[in-house]
């Protein structure tokens, strides 16, 4: 135990707790005290160590035992020996042999995929009522934690997903107001954790550099054996200056064919989602917004943090417009929306009319466009027009970095971008 009791509250040293996050602190509070395993998602280096250990220190300072808590890290080297699920348990054997915890006690495991068939002890431990073992998990990879869970835990865990340091929290961190200055700061920083350590723009660029090899080739690579790794990363840099445009797998091949380079529409869709499985881009369906229903075929691709684009690929022809509607699309899935792509009919043409985002959470809806700034007559028709051929009454928003608020047209609303936060809170 000795190797391990540094990381661990009951070991003397000091526990970095990092920025509170007290969004998700809030969502996850209230599912502390029952036998559901608490399950943290989201892409490496979003802050889910961080939230973790504020949950332990939560509970200490409510009332439990530094000794009711064992902590372990899959992806630190001390601790190495936990290969497999059976390593994990002759360690949950050790720790209540020497720390004897009474009663109930926690068990946290950080980057649980990293052990091999962690999903039967952690399964067996959730369900023992003669050892009463309270679970929090997080993991990097969405399919292995959906599949294993969906089989092994089928209705006994609540998933949270942790996405980068949203305009609030940049904010809070930086001490800096909220409104148009910071809100163009953020957009063209970025909202990982660790980059507010960092303030020279070179050393933020090899952390980026480092951070997408990390996950490109421990996340990707190694577990899929791919065999075209150039390909791979190809693909996250065409996918990062293409966000938010239609696309189809079938779309890239003949992009790359027309470069004199051979793929083919099975490696490219396979490549597109594994990188959608370790967080790091989301894919986004078209929604008929007339007939209820996703589309198959075209789709759009957002990347979870703009700071791959600011300090890896600048220069390309991304806008900031685009930049926008990322930060719009991941404002929308913080808040728990689910995010489509809209189309819409015309109502005197056979085409078809883009909304950029119909967001769906249980019985509430809303339809969002997200354009950098109005001024443009032609772009402030565009930007309207789309919303007002939907005929339904659910809410409708244009958000934008105009500097001015637009009165209210045909029941569709102007937001400053600075303020949609807010507006969404409200809904």
């Amino acid at each position: 135990m000795e190797n391990i009791r540094a990381y661990n509250p009951w070991g003397g040293s000091d526990i970095a707790l990092g920025y509170r996050r007290d969004f998700y602190m809030t969502k996850i509070t209230p599912y502390i005290g029952n036998s559901l395993v608490k399950v943290l998602t989201g892409q490496r280096r979003t802050g889910k160590s961080y939230i973790l250990r504020q949950i332990a220190m939560e509970l200490i300072h409510k009332g439990i035992a530094p000794e009711n808590i064992l902590f372990i890290n899959a992806e630190f080297s001390a601790f190495n020996f936990l290969q497999t699920h059976e390593d994990l348990e002759k360690l949950i054997q050790e720790y209540r042999k020497e720390l004897s915890p009474q009663g109930k006690f926690f068990l946290f495991i950080d980057e649980v995929q990293n052990i091999t068939g962690w999903e039967r002890s952690v399964n067996s431990l959730s369900q023992d009522f003669t050892t009463p073992c309270e679970i929090f998990i997080s993991g990097s990879n969405s399919t292995m934690l959906s599949g294993e869970l969906a089989t092994h835990l089928s209705g006994r865990y609540v998933q949270f997903e942790i996405l980068p340091f949203s305009y609030r929290e940049w904010c809070d961190v930086h001490q800096k107001e909220q409104g148009f200055d910071s809100y163009e700061e953020y957009l063209h920083d970025g909202g990982l954790p660790e980059l507010i350590h960092l303030n020279d723009d070179e050393v933020r660029r090899h952390y980026m550099s480092s951070l997408k090899d990390t996950i490109l080739l421990r996340d990707i690579i190694s577990r899929y054996s791919i065999r075209d790794p150039k390909l791979l990363e190809d693909l996250f840099v065409y996918t990062v200056n293409n966000a938010t445009k239609l696309t189809t797998p079938n779309n890239i091949v003949k992009f790359y064919k027309g470069k004199g380079k051979k793929v083919n529409y099975e490696t490219v869709a396979s490549y597109l989602a594994y990188m959608t499985e370790t967080y790091i881009i989301h894919k986004t369906e078209r929604y008929n917004i007339q007939g209820k229903e996703t589309i198959a075929g075209n789709c759009k691709y957002y990347i979870n943090d703009l700071s791959f684009y600011n300090y890896l690929y600048r220069g390309f022809s991304f806008g900031a417009g685009y930049e926008l509607e990322n930060l719009v699309y991941l404002e929308l899935r913080r808040a728990g929306y689910k995010v489509y792509v809209g189309t819409i009919q015309g109502a005197h043409t056979d085409e078809q009319s883009e909304v950029d985002f119909v967001a769906i959470n249980g019985d509430k809806k809303i339809y969002v466009q997200a354009s950098y700034e109005t001024s443009d007559p032609k772009t402030l028709e565009r930007e309207y027009s789309s919303l007002e051929l939907i005929q339904d009454h659910y809410p409708k928003f244009v958000v934008t970095l105009d500097k001015f608020q637009r009165p209210n047209r045909n029941g569709i609303v102007h937001v400053l971008a600075p303020e949609f936060h807010k507006v969404l809170e409200r809904i």
